[in-house]
């Protein structure tokens, strides 16, 4: 008589140890993840043009509280 917890001899089992490498996979992934987030924001600045447009945007709502529009004429009368 065949046990029916045994698996057969075709069947392939993972078992505990399958389980391990994979959680340990994505324990050290985690944290390779992480430290490669952290080496990145110390490596790439701010770029230029969010700067640049950052200040035109400024100096728009400046001359707008102003009362100029873009094109260098008066909004309000």
């Amino acid at each position: 008589m065949i046990l029916a917890s045994a698996p057969a001899a075709s069947q392939v089992v993972p078992g505990i140890l399958g389980f391990l490498v994979v959680a340990g996979m994505g324990v050290l992934l985690y944290f390779l993840l992480r430290s490669m987030n952290k080496q990145l924001r110390k490596v790439i600045p701010d770029p230029a043009w969010r700067k640049e447009a950052a200040q035109n945007q400024a100096q728009a709502q400046a001359q707008e509280e102003q009362g100029y529009s873009p094109n260098g004429t008066t909004a309000k009368p």
